[in-house]
């Protein structure tokens, strides 16, 4: 019998977001997000927030203020990006781990909830700094590498985004993940990741930036069959479905998680096996 994951509900596709830097204009990109019913991860650099007394012309950056304003009351995640926006790969492991650290507790602190995920400045990461992100308590962290494809991620701290939103097949690899369909329970969920900068709205003017991203999130977002979420909610989940205990059989499974967890079985059909409780299927 082949058991294949599937998303809350039993649905088959999920859809997130993930942006750098925690600029002015996410606040637009914000707006937009909830306009479509858009989830997504931003990703900040506490050691760079604009001081709360200097002029807001001064920076492109968002305030300490601003920042707990604008993304966790919208919905929104909140992520390490570095403290101080540094290329890890450039600095000395007691360094990287300071850069990571640091800027997760200024997180934690500033938010009063753990921070978990991350994103690599500049995109960029080794064996050494994905150990120094493990021992940082970092479950989760996005890389610039764009696969056009919608696997669901295993290498969760060397992670790859579907692609980034000045992809020339933004707008194809669209209707192909909505247009996704499983054949059969053997067929696995897939999970389209956008990534960007926002303030790369600006910068690009003259090809409609801000109207292609609200053109594609018009597209992509309000679909019953795909769960909207941010990054943490589609690793836990999918963390989660991973300590699903089966027996040989394939008649009994545990869940030893505080989330319920959907899967498919061959033959089509779909079970939920509830937080912290056994179900007997299959026979």
């Amino acid at each position: 019998m082949s058991i294949t994951m599937r998303f809350p509900n039993g649905l088959h596709k999920a859809f997130t977001m993930s942006y750098d830097d925690g600029v002015k204009q996410d606040v637009r990109l914000v707006e937009i997000m909830k306009r479509y019913g858009l989830k997504g991860t931003f990703n900040v650099n506490s050691g760079l927030f604009r001081a709360e007394d200097a002029d807001p012309d001064s920076s492109n950056r968002l305030s300490e203020k601003e920042v707990r304003a604008l993304y966790v009351p919208n919905g929104q995640e909140l992520a390490v990006h570095g403290l101080l926006h540094q290329g890890l790969l450039d600095l000395p492991i007691e360094q990287v781990t300071y850069e990571v650290i640091r800027d997760r507790a200024n997180l934690e602190d500033m938010l009063g909830m753990p921070v978990r995920g991350m994103a690599y400045a500049y995109g960029h990461c080794n064996d050494t700094v994905v150990k120094a992100l493990e021992a940082c308590g970092i479950a989760y962290s996005r890389t610039t590498i764009s696969s056009q494809k919608f696997a669901v991620p295993t290498n969760w701290l060397r992670l790859e985004a579907t692609c980034h939103h000045n992809n020339e097949r933004l707008f194809e690899l669209a209707d192909e993940f909505l247009a996704y369909t499983p054949r059969s329970s053997a067929y696995p969920a897939k999970l389209f990741y956008l990534w960007g900068h926002s303030y790369e709205f600006d910068w690009n003017l003259e090809n409609n930036n801000w109207e292609r991203i609200e053109a594609f999130a018009e597209k992509i977002g309000g679909h019953d069959d795909v769960w909207y979420a941010t990054n943490i909610e589609i690793y836990d989940y999918v963390q989660a479905f991973g300590r699903l205990r089966f027996n040989l059989a394939q008649t009994v499974v545990e869940n030893p998680t505080d989330t319920d967890v959907w899967f498919q079985c061959s033959g089509g059909k779909r079970w939920v096996v509830r937080a912290g409780e056994t179900l007997r299927f299959g026979e």
